[in-house]
């Protein structure tokens, strides 16, 4: 099965088109139409809870210290073509309830920030509120990926307050700085295009990833020594 993406858009081969369609269980998925609109409501409104709460977070830095750690916040909703080829790629059954039982990146959050320490921060205001609940961490900064890709990854789930319930829901929430997600970007398109030697490539983008942690680090450094010279000048 292979699988191609730009943009939003997903598209897959004739194999594994005729291998979901020709599986009894796609039946039962779009049968629960209802119930599948119903949970994409809520992870939309789980979305909104934790953008929310980022947003105050950078108000409050704002206001306090007169900075804003937060560049952007960017939301993505995973689409049903999405959901419906990771259930298939994993052996899961397609319906509603296997969607939130068992995949935890159909509602996404990215933050980004201008500095790694930024990231830090955000990230122990969010996990030190006691309605988020961690369910899993992942420091691709501290420990990046083969490739050279940083960024730190959580798995949260927020309560959304419905008109006869309070329901948990998961979130996933990427805290990246400026660089890592500029870096991110052009390896997802540069990377995929033909015509280039594989493995030199691979070298090439690491070396980039490098040079990008690098400027951060000393971006970081710069402000610092200038927050020393404001304090001294107090």
């Amino acid at each position: 099965m292979s699988q191609t993406e730009t943009g939003n858009e997903l598209y897959f081969d004739d194999s594994f088109m005729e291998s979901l369609m020709s599986n009894d269980s796609i039946g039962k998925f779009i049968e629960q139409g209802e119930a599948f609109r119903t949970l994409m409501a809520y992870y939309k409104c789980a979305i909104m809870e934790i953008e929310t709460k980022f947003n105050v977070l950078n108000e409050d830095f704002s206001a306090e210290y007169d900075r804003n750690p937060i560049e952007t916040v960017k939301t993505r909703l995973k689409t049903p073509e999405s959901i419906i080829e990771k259930l298939h790629r994993k052996g899961l059954p397609f319906s509603a309830e296997s969607i939130e039982d068992n995949l935890n990146d159909i509602a996404g959050i990215r933050v980004v920030c201008a500095f790694p320490e930024d990231i830090y921060l955000l990230s122990e205001c969010l996990l030190q509120q006691d309605d988020i609940r961690l369910i899993k961490k992942k420091d691709y900064i501290a420990n990046p990926k083969p490739n050279g890709y940083r960024s730190l990854h959580l798995i949260v789930e927020v309560p959304i307050f419905l008109h006869n319930e309070k329901r948990y829901m998961k979130v996933e929430v990427q805290l990246r700085t400026i660089a890592m997600d500029f870096w991110a970007s052009l390896e997802h398109q540069i990377y995929y295009k033909k015509g280039h030697n594989a493995e030199e490539l691979r070298n090439e983008l690491k070396s980039c990833a490098e040079i990008s942690a690098a400027l951060d680090l000393r971006m970081q450094n710069i402000r610092a020594q200038l927050d020393e010279e404001v304090w001294e000048d107090e």
